[in-house]
């Protein structure tokens, strides 16, 4: 089980897709401050994360019914043998965002708490459990991020050397950081081009330098 039946929600177009939207960089995204300061951990792949994410993806499905459109597990606990930090990643969709009382107060009902709000990147809202450990990323319909997060979590199971590349990256980004987002940042480079390897495997895009 990797989430609930996507096939329902159409998809945005490729141009979409293949255009990474930044936001507005003005904004302040921190709903109760910017991140605390963490040790990076990133750990040998887990098959227990897989079940943990069914857990927690039903207990999502039943507190939401109708008004999640879509609960899928991305990111690389998504994907068998990938090493990653032991969090859970969860993209939910729903009709709209920024209507936060229709989905807000079920997600807190489970311990969720509200961090993160990007209305000009995408609507983007993220919720963190703490116990288990996870994350839920809230998008709209047609939202190309959640699809670019299914496109880059299929490709990587489905391609090991790729995986085994990220992987290396990861290990070589936690070195000397101490906050999720400077993580993030020291990998970018190895995911963007993760991403026109599969833009081009599509026919979206022309191969990059390193084809």
């Amino acid at each position: 089980m990797t989430g609930m039946d996507t096939t329902r929600e159409p998809w945005p177009t490729a141009a979409e897709i293949t255009r990474f939207e930044l936001g507005d960089p003005t904004e302040n995204p921190w709903v109760l401050g910017r991140p605390r300061v963490e040790s990076i951990e990133v750990q040998p792949h887990d098959p227990s994360w897989l079940s943990t994410f069914r857990e927690l993806g039903q207990a999502l499905a039943a507190a939401l019914s109708e008004r999640a459109r879509a609960i899928e597990h991305v990111g690389s606990t998504a994907v068998p043998g990938l090493a990653a930090k032991p969090v859970i990643d969860i993209d939910l969709i729903v009709e709209d965002p920024d209507d936060e009382d229709a989905y807000l107060p079920a997600l807190q009902s489970l311990g969720y708490v509200l961090t993160v709000r990007e209305r000009s990147w995408y609507g983007h809202r993220m919720l963190r459990l703490e116990a288990p450990r996870a994350h839920v990323h809230v998008f709209g319909r047609r939202c190309p991020e959640h699809v670019r997060h299914l496109l880059f979590r299929d490709w990587l199971r489905e391609h090991p050397e790729e995986r085994e590349r990220y992987a290396e990256a990861k290990q070589r980004a936690r070195v000397g950081v101490d906050t999720a987002q400077a993580y993030n940042q020291r990998k970018e480079a190895v995911v963007r081009d993760i991403y026109r390897r599969i833009f081009a495997a599509r026919g979206w895009l022309a191969p990059s330098v390193h084809d």
